[in-house]
């Protein structure tokens, strides 16, 4: 605003768990910001490839395109065109109150451990995670947090085969394993009383007051919950798998920056995301956020910073994409979330939700 005198910058915040039903019905009435906050892939209501293939979306300029991490053109355009500018690196894993962990044992080490401790943790009112039960998006991102080690360290490329058609989700140990540990999780008293009805505020009131130790919600949230934490301390953790050498983290750039197609200030928007893409604005955008930079990973210091638990699985490869960025539809991670739901409160199996995932898959 500084260079541009003639430019005034105002936001439209929406609730995460209704973000992607509201960017499409304002994208579809024409009146959605001139700026939209998007995702790489096909996966999820506020996905880059559908919307972009809806005409919703601005092809975007060099900038936009320097910035594509590694391997994730194809997430982010097709024909030689992008339609999203990564803002960041995401770690999506555990966000631990570090102060409440020490003072309950420290964190388990593996899936053994992790049921021992729910156990221990319950007849105090206290719990090792805090979910959204009613929240689709924390349910899902639970789900893909348990598969992680059950499903993608065994086999990164799992989504080429699915895609392929060389196996399925209700076909696949890794998958059914990941599903039944949502019920092994439950039984054990991991979640806090109520988890089935919970919002996105009983993960931030359990981490922040300490009630709960840990939550499946993206690594930036870490920064927000140490500032309104009273003192306690938070770092970013891999979920406890059931044999170390498969510890295993999806950290992508999940979220970016795209133009409304149908906006009337598009030369703005550009200039903005310009402004947006240069080295200085893409650090201080990561620090702000609590996030890993778009750039200069390969250098950044995991040991002095709240990444430090995950930084040798990311120095090592042992992480990969958010899988539902690679699926071919939103029908897929609706499927898995709405089903990890039934499969909390006793109304599904893991095998529907497998079987209901597949369905999906061929919609």
């Amino acid at each position: 605003m500084k260079s541009h005198p003639d430019v005034k910058i105002t936001f439209n915040p929406q609730p995460n768990d209704s973000y992607d039903q509201t960017l499409r019905t304002q994208l579809q009435a024409g009146n959605a910001s001139d700026v939209v906050v998007t995702s790489p892939g096909s996966g999820t209501g506020r996905s880059i490839l559908p919307l972009a293939g809806a005409g919703f979306l601005e092809p975007l300029d060099d900038a936009a395109k320097e910035l594509l991490p590694e391997g994730s053109a194809s997430t982010f355009g097709s024909d030689g065109k992008v339609y999203g500018q990564a803002t960041e690196i995401t770690v999506a894993a555990l966000v631990a109150n570090e102060t409440a962990a020490e003072a309950t044992g420290g964190f388990p080490a593996d899936f053994s451990s992790l049921q021992q401790q729910c156990k221990a943790l319950e007849p105090s009112g206290k719990s090792l995670f805090a979910l959204a039960g009613a929240a689709p998006p924390n349910t899902g991102l639970m789900a893909m947090s348990l598969a992680a080690s059950r499903v993608y360290a065994e086999d990164p490329k799992w989504n080429d085969k699915r895609a392929a058609k060389e196996t399925t989700f209700a076909g696949s140990d890794g998958w059914k394993s990941a599903l039944e540990a949502v019920k092994t999780l439950k039984d054990a008293g991991c979640f806090q009383k109520g988890a089935a009805g919970g919002g996105f505020d009983a993960i931030t009131k359990g981490l922040a007051s300490g009630t709960s130790v840990s939550g499946f919600i993206p690594a930036p949230s870490w920064k927000q919950l140490e500032s309104a934490g009273g003192g306690s301390k938070f770092s970013v953790r891999s979920l406890p798998a059931e044999r170390a050498s498969n510890s295993y983290v999806f950290a992508s750039a999940n979220y970016a920056f795209s133009i409304n197609a149908a906006s009337k200030n598009k030369e703005a928007a550009k200039a903005f995301l310009d402004w947006a893409a240069e080295p200085e604005q893409t650090k201080a955008f990561a620090e702000i956020d609590g996030a890993l930079p778009v750039t200069g990973l390969d250098k950044y210091d995991f040991e002095g910073s709240a990444y430090k638990n995950v930084g040798d699985l990311i120095k090592d490869g042992k992480y990969g994409p958010l899988p539902n960025i690679q699926w071919p539809n939103s029908a897929v991670y609706d499927a898995l979330a709405t089903g990890v739901q039934g499969i909390i409160t006793g109304q599904k199996s893991p095998d529907q939700v497998l079987q209901a995932m597949d369905a999906a898959w061929g919609q």
